[in-house]
């Protein structure tokens, strides 16, 4: 993900006009969901979510080519299928810079046969070099990716093992997203493969009413400022979930604006999917005062910053916000 000005849209109907005997009546929509009070939520268990984040990391960088990629497709399959109802895998080729990457998005789907769904997800390739290492001889070298690629999807297996154990009435799909990170920096045809491919090639009944995108979502000081591209597409699901945070008491998710950043949300925006991006923001760019941070696209991007109480924090917004939407048709 790079940080990025976009210029992005969003319609969002709120009101019907109807003509009834030559005067204009305004009847208001139902919404398609809404949260309602549930004494029953499960628990979220962020020490799971922090050791199948260093699961990953042990693999290896997980770059497409690499052995490390070529393992953890293999896991994070396997360990999706333990889980969900039906695997989809969506192998596809892609053309890069000087090679033929083979890539492999995973759809894991839960409640398969319902209609009202909502789709979570993550990607799990690691960046093949690190250009902002301090040390230049590291700079050609593919990142570890603690936090950017496996939090994320560690997060997604702790919320398989849940919706295995108490599935919702409705719809879920999780998805890992293959080659996000693959492109030069500025180099936006190149970015985000695995999403594009998604987004043009969704599985028949996967459309979800919304979805959410976890990127770099593990650092222990990690802060996420409602991101620009997601108020623009789908400002009422950022309230939703940031209102959630809000009543658990949730600090880390500050309810400042912050700027524009070109993730895997912004192609399955474009393919009129409403998606918001959770992502720490702050650490894009590697220029955080807090020397610690500055590992963005580094070999710094190790184990050592992820916090189990922030895999914990989002997971408990996330599962809170899964088995509180009631549909309404």
């Amino acid at each position: 993900m790079i940080s990025l000005r976009l210029s992005v849209f969003a319609v969002i109907p709120t009101l019907i006009l109807l003509g009834c005997n030559n005067k204009d009546e305004t009847v208001v929509s139902k919404p398609a969901f809404e949260l309602q009070k549930n004494d029953s939520i499960p628990v979220f268990n962020g020490n799971n979510a922090y050791l199948q984040t260093k699961t990953q990391v042990d693999f290896g960088p997980r770059n497409p080519g690499s052995k490390g990629h070529s393992i953890a497709l293999a896991y994070l399959r396997n360990e999706l299928n333990r889980y969900a109802d039906i695997i989809i895998l969506q192998p596809f080729s892609y053309q890069g810079y000087n090679e033929e990457l083979s890539l492999t998005n995973i759809i894991a789907r839960f409640n398969p046969s319902e209609k009202n769904r909502i789709l979570i997800c993550a990607h799990w390739d690691t960046r093949p070099r690190a250009e902002h290492s301090v040390d230049s001889l590291k700079q050609n070298q593919p990142i570890p990716g603690a936090n950017d690629g496996a939090s994320g999807c560690g997060v997604i297996l702790e919320l398989a093992r849940i919706l295995k154990q108490e599935k919702p009435v409705y719809g879920i799909d999780l998805v890992l997203l293959d080659g996000e990170d693959y492109g030069k920096e500025n180099d936006l045809d190149n970015y985000c493969l695995g999403s594009k491919y998604f987004s043009i090639h969704i599985p028949d009944g996967v459309y979800p009413e919304f979805a959410i995108l976890l990127d770099m979502i593990g650092d222990k000081e990690a802060t996420f400022l409602k991101e620009e591209n997601s108020m623009q597409y789908a400002p009422d699901i950022v309230s939703l979930v940031w209102g959630i945070a809000s009543q658990l008491n949730i600090t880390l998710f500050n309810p400042r604006e912050g700027g524009a950043i070109y993730d895997d949300h912004v192609p399955m925006n474009q393919a009129g999917i409403k998606t918001i991006d959770i992502i720490d923001a702050g650490l894009v760019g590697a220029d955080s005062p807090d020397e610690r941070r500055n590992y963005w696209h580094s070999n710094k991007d190790t184990m050592e910053n992820i916090g189990e109480q922030t895999l914990q924090q989002v997971g408990d917004v996330l599962v809170f916000l899964i088995y509180s939407i009631h549909f309404n048709s």
